[in-house]
């Protein structure tokens, strides 16, 4: 992805934020010079993987498959003692028409909240036993599988059924409860305009807690085609003196 195009996609989603009256934190605005001289009053910001996040999931094409995401919050896998909060709030921006391909957590429960703009459709399975055991043996980059089985999710607090690859919508003011295990895709309703999600979910690493059924770049290389306006959380180690890595 080039880097003019990353630039573009967050200020798109700062301009829609401010028409929509959803304010963004301070370090959504940081310089690069910020960045430079971030010291350990905020460290959480980097060691938590705070702040922007573009991913085209190894697509290529991130206005057809990909997604903008801001972390609020978030606690940290693995420096509990030092990060105890044990959630984490994400803005989920969805482009009309753009996918979500199929994933699932180990770990993280979440729930998806649509927050105003179009209708999102959610595609649903449930994985295998085996799927779910494969990251035990280290092979969580095989090609996943589905179960042939109903899944059941909740939905504004009530217990919804759907057969394995059905679908549910989540119209403006919906939210729909994601357990482990459930493989979902999502897609913005071409027609009806941008979706503005957001994720109120156990603490998480993307790097390690992202099962996709078949399996693509979660972190973009970016092209350095112009200078960095906003900085993603992949890039803090490159710009601070702390590492979310470590």
């Amino acid at each position: 992805m080039k880097r003019s195009k990353a630039n573009a996609i967050i200020e798109h989603v700062i301009q829609v934020c401010e028409e929509n009256k959803f304010p963004l934190p301070p370090f959504a605005f940081y310089s690069i010079e910020d960045w430079k001289n971030l010291d350990e009053t905020e460290e959480e910001l980097v060691e938590n993987m705070l702040g922007w996040d573009i991913t085209d999931f190894g697509s290529g094409d991130f206005d057809k498959i990909g997604l903008t995401i801001f972390t609020f919050r978030n606690g940290n896998f693995y420096n509990k003692e030092k990060y105890p909060k044990p959630y984490a709030e994400k803005l989920l921006y969805v482009n009309d028409g753009q996918i979500l391909p199929f994933h699932y957590h180990w770990s993280k429960m979440e729930d998806i909240i649509n927050r105003g703009g179009g209708d999102l459709e959610i595609t649903l399975y449930n994985c295998t036993e085996d799927d779910f055991k494969d990251v035990e043996g280290g092979r969580a980059n095989k090609p996943g599988t589905f179960a042939d089985t109903p899944v059941v999710v909740k939905i504004d607090g009530k217990a919804v059924t759907v057969p394995a690859g059905g679908t549910v919508i989540c119209k403006p003011g919906q939210s729909i409860s994601l357990t482990p295990g459930i493989y979902h895709q999502w897609q913005g309703v071409p027609g009806t305009g941008d979706v503005i999600l957001f994720e109120v979910s156990m603490c998480n690493d993307d790097n390690i807690d992202n099962r996709f059924y078949r399996a693509g770049s979660r972190i973009p290389e970016m092209e350095e085609d112009v200078e960095a306006k906003y900085l993603m959380f992949a890039d803090y180690p490159d710009y601070t003196k702390f590492d979310f890595r470590k």
